[in-house]
């Protein structure tokens, strides 16, 4: 019984992970970065998965994003998630 439990749990797992992976990149322009709070602000189109229209609003960046390489007024792709409850960009190309 206990090795089922432990394959299901890993076959949810894994459904879950791949589910992640079929998220659309979404479109925007950065429009300010606050470096010190590691937060990015984004004019964005509309984030599907996120059930959000287009608007412009503040993100946390995720551990992966490297604000260094950002600029206001760049033309982004990126992929945005709730991380522990919060709005985050977590990949920016």
């Amino acid at each position: 019984m206990r090795l089922l439990t432990f394959f299901t749990t890993v076959l949810l797992a894994t459904a879950t992970a791949g589910s992640a992976w079929s998220a659309e990149m979404a479109e925007g322009t950065i429009k300010k970065i606050d470096a010190a709070q590691k937060k990015i602000t984004i004019k964005h189109g509309e984030l599907k998965d996120l059930e959000m229209p287009s608007m412009t609003m503040v993100f946390a960046a995720g551990e992966a994003v490297d604000l260094t390489k950002l600029k206001a007024g760049q033309k982004v792709k990126f992929m945005a998630a709730r991380v522990n409850g919060r709005l985050t960009v977590t990949e920016v190309k």
